[in-house]
């Protein structure tokens, strides 16, 4: 505001100059109210015209106002160059002023809202230097063969848990299109989150004709027989192959079992990849325990030493780290919308239902606070199938499915509303720091595939 002022102050002298310009050659008394830097130029500007009157008399080649136009042609030029020097800082002015988070991001006005009432003090600026992070000491046992499984380890929150195999929602029934996550309702949704003896949507969700497949397709022989899995399509395979990595006859590459996904049940492959990321139990349900591990990292832990210390140690059920760098959802959707995640519409739609449904900040200093972060780093993550790791498994893809595939905007809230609406009946989930996911597995970055010809 100040510097509009400003801009208007210097634009009323501009005037003024102008008009103290144009009455130069109207009477000899203006050459007595000159002074300063301009009298000095129209000095300057009379006594060279009065040396060239003689010419000006002559045959009148030249008209006797002829530095008059000049004179003003350099004065615009100066005027010109003055304004733009005005313009270049007052643009400055707004660039550098206002919260830099919410100037660059489009977001919506209750999500600006929202955000702005929960920051009431600013951060400062982060340094564009990316932070260094590194692995901590992880209390492992010393070898495998140290380890029991504790007894009565599985005697978790108990109820049985069945799930849709076939759409039967009378809304859909004439759909020809089936979707892997069904058609679930959100009377059906709510329904879910309580822990008790219930059928549930939980993908692989076949269509209403008999002919069509859910999607996410491998063989029987897979599910009963494989332990160490690498799921890829069939470009992933042709890729792997063409750098050496040849499936044997077995199907194996080193220790992993290399499982073809067919039909994929996405046309968005980050959705697709949840499918086996949060499913592990409906993949392989004769399994006790499942170890997720994003084809970034590189296993360096025997498994079994990590299912000893995070689960049967700590008496958990389900374990993830937690974010590196953020730990509030706030802070995630600013971050997935400056870094164009994904479509921004989606995520203020997904973020304004979380906040309708009671998701709030979180808060560290909060001593009754149910995570040490709202954020999971979820590259890692160890599973025992018991039935509320299984159902909580469910409530979270259920919602990648429904809203954005940024599974770390709906962490939290998938968490907070199983524990809200059963308060009697705990999930065990060990959240840890993420010092120790580095120390068990070593991080690769993706791989960015080059640009195709024009």
């Amino acid at each position: 505001m100040m510097m509009m002022s400003s801009l208007l102050l210097r634009h009323n002298f501009f005037r003024a100059f102008f008009a103290m310009a144009s009455f130069k050659y109207n009477g000899e008394w203006l050459q007595e109210r000159r002074g300063g830097l301009i009298g000095a130029i129209f000095n300057s500007v009379l006594t060279r015209s009065e040396q060239g009157s003689r010419v000006g008399r002559r045959g009148r080649r030249f008209p006797r106002n002829f530095l008059k136009p000049r004179f003003f042609n350099w004065l615009l030029l100066l005027l010109a160059l003055l304004f733009l020097f005005v313009f270049a800082a007052f643009a400055l002015k707004l660039l550098s002023s206002g919260n830099e988070e919410e100037k660059h991001l489009p977001l919506s006005k209750e999500v600006r809202q929202q955000i702005s009432s929960h920051d009431a003090t600013p951060t400062p600026p982060k340094s564009r230097r990316r932070k260094q992070h590194f692995p901590c000491e992880v209390g492992l046992a010393a070898a495998v063969e140290n380890i029991l499984e504790p007894k009565n380890y599985m005697n978790f929150t108990e109820f049985s848990l069945d799930y849709v195999e076939r759409e039967v929602n009378p809304l859909h029934a004439n759909s020809r299109q089936s979707r892997f996550g069904g058609y679930q309702t959100l009377e059906e949704r709510e329904e879910s989150f309580f822990t008790r003896n219930q059928t549930i949507h939980c993908g692989f969700v076949k269509g209403m004709s008999r002919l069509t497949s859910p999607g996410f397709e491998i063989s029987e022989f897979s599910k009963k027989n494989v332990c160490f899995v690498m799921f890829v399509d069939e470009q992933t395979l042709s890729k792997l192959s063409s750098e050496g990595h040849t499936p044997d006859e077995r199907g194996y590459v080193g220790l992993w079992k290399i499982v073809v996904v067919k039909n994929l049940p996405y046309l968005d492959m980050r959705k697709t990849g949840k499918v086996p990321k949060f499913l592990s139990h409906r993949l392989f349900p004769s399994s006790w325990y499942s170890i997720w591990l994003d084809s970034k990292m590189r296993l360096n832990t025997d498994p079994m030493l990590i299912i000893e210390f995070f689960l049967w140690r700590m008496r958990a059920e389900y374990a993830i780290s937690n974010h590196y760098d953020r730990h509030c959802v706030w802070e995630e959707v600013l971050q997935n919308k400056r870094l164009n995640k994904y479509n921004h519409t989606a995520i203020d739609e997904q973020f304004m239902f979380y906040l309708s449904d009671g998701l709030r900040k979180f808060d560290p200093s909060n001593p009754n606070i149910p995570l040490p972060s709202y954020v999971p780093e979820g590259s890692f993550i160890i599973r025992a199938h018991t039935p509320m790791s299984n159902l909580f498994s469910c409530l979270w893809f259920n919602e990648v499915d429904r809203f954005t595939s940024r599974d770390q905007l709906s962490f939290a809230y998938t968490y907070l509303k199983l524990r809200r609406m059963n308060p009697d009946r705990p999930f065990h989930l060990n959240m840890f720091k993420d010092c120790q996911r580095r120390a068990l597995a070593k991080l690769f970055r993706h791989r960015l595939l080059s640009s195709p010809p024009p």
